[in-house]
């Protein structure tokens, strides 16, 4: 890791397994996405990782949209038009 954040948190487009929340996580810290992914393994051993997971993906916008999925579900709740 070269001790710099690599811009914006958004989840990867490419680099997924499930919803790109690792992989995103990952890129944006510069690290290894293996390493983002057994880290959220061990933490929903634990018992929290498949709710701070959800979380993410609800709150990291896909790297091809500029809001986020949580954000797009307001807005239709709302009866506002979706924004992408």
């Amino acid at each position: 890791m070269n001790g710099k954040l690599q811009g914006r948190l958004v989840r990867s487009d490419s680099d997924r397994l499930l919803t790109g929340v690792c992989g995103g996580i990952a890129a944006f810290l510069g690290i290894d996405s293996t390493i983002v992914r057994v880290a959220f393994a061990a933490f929903a051993l634990l018992g929290g990782g498949v709710f701070v997971y959800i979380l993410a993906w609800l709150l990291m916008p896909a790297e091809s949209e500029s809001h986020s999925l949580l954000e797009q579900i307001i807005r239709n709740f709302q009866g506002k038009p979706s924004v992408n």
